[in-house]
């Protein structure tokens, strides 16, 4: 899944000769929380509700007047995406700097933003929760062929796969998590248990 996928597309935006005050109006009539500012057709910086308020807060040492233009307080230079980013390398970027937007650009064109909800959303899909399924969780040695195996006798099954994903855990194995088109797991949780899978979701299934 790439950020284009899942960015809106031609973003709210202000000018940064704006003030305080135009773009807390703005956020509030379009109910958004992060604002890109344009100067000369170009991304100049970002501002977001927090700064808004934490420049305008009483309680600041020398808070801003609300006609305070937001070139004064603006974040910059700004982090931003591709639209052909995965959409994980976005998620990593914002963690890491701990921010709660990315602006994408093509070239120099501002063309969408990508958002923390817009992230969960995507994973949502990614893990196939949105749709009608069962899940089962398994743990296997990191080593080729056990996702082939496991797969084979979903297959062997006739159980249609609807997503994978999968992580290593605290014990040097794999965590492989599967969305699967039946709520009928614990049948197939005792015949992975059966082959051999230490099958950790559904829990308290009769073969532990």
């Amino acid at each position: 899944m790439l950020v284009r996928e899942i960015m809106h597309p031609d973003p709210v935006t202000i000018a940064a000769g704006a003030s305080l005050q135009e773009a807390y109006a703005l956020m509030q009539e379009r109910g958004i929380r992060h604002l890109p500012v344009m100067e000369g057709g170009r991304l100049a910086g970002i501002v977001t509700d927090r700064d808004l308020r934490l420049a305008t807060s009483a309680l600041s040492p020398s808070p801003f007047p609300p006609d305070t233009g937001l070139a004064e307080i603006m974040r910059r230079p700004v982090h931003t995406a591709d639209p052909l980013d995965p959409v994980e390398v976005a998620a990593r970027t914002m963690r890491e700097l701990k921010i709660g937007c990315l602006p994408v650009l093509e070239d120099t064109r501002l063309v969408g933003i990508v958002t923390g909800i817009d992230l969960l959303d995507a994973m949502l899909r990614l893990t196939g929760v949105h749709r009608p399924s069962g899940r089962l969780e398994v743990c296997v040695p990191d080593r080729p062929g056990e996702l082939a195996r496991l797969t084979g006798l979903l297959s062997s099954r006739n159980v249609n796969i609807q997503s994978i994903l999968s992580y290593p855990d605290a014990d040097g194995n794999v965590r492989i998590v599967l969305r699967i088109a039946s709520i009928d797991t614990r049948p197939l949780a005792e015949a992975l248990c059966g082959a051999g899978f230490d099958v950790v979701w559904p829990p308290h299934h009769a073969c532990r």
